[in-house]
């Protein structure tokens, strides 16, 4: 039982976190480049940055407690020799690269937003949406048991 709360939990996070991402990729960053108007990532953010990362969070957690359930030991998981080992370490790849770009973005592009630096956001919006995805294409070979 403990484990299908997971997998429903982490699916939930997952939801709210694509799905947030996808919403700012597809709607609000390209109103925000036609009209250049950097308020339109503002808004956006100051609605969802919560909720997603918690979200992000809640998938982060849950997540090391399913590989725990998956890998009692950890040492089989190191191993990489299965298609769920691989999946895990993707994913694990992917945080680091959603991690990566959301502290630059954070530190060093968000504290400056302007029209002239919109598009330099735009990239990482790009980027964290495209690893999203990853995130979920990933997270179904894993419950499908690999996809090829």
């Amino acid at each position: 039982m403990l484990f299908k709360i997971l997998v429903i939990l982490h699916t939930l996070g997952a939801t709210i976190w694509t799905g947030g991402h996808l919403v700012l990729a597809l709607t609000v960053l390209p109103q925000a480049l036609k009209q250049r108007d950097p308020d339109r990532i503002h808004q956006f953010e100051s609605h969802f940055e919560g909720l997603g990362l918690l979200a992000l969070l809640l998938q982060v957690l849950t997540g090391l407690w399913l590989t725990w359930i998956y890998f009692p030991k950890l040492e089989h998981f190191w191993a990489f020799d299965s298609y769920l080992s691989t999946y895990i370490g993707i994913k694990l790849l992917l945080l680091l690269g959603t991690l990566a770009l959301a502290i630059h973005a954070r530190f060093f592009i968000i504290p400056n937003l302007s029209k002239d630096t919109l598009n330099r956001l735009a990239w990482h919006i790009g980027g964290v949406t495209i690893l999203a995805i990853g995130f979920v294409i990933i997270g179904a070979g894993i419950r499908l048991g690999g996809l090829s």
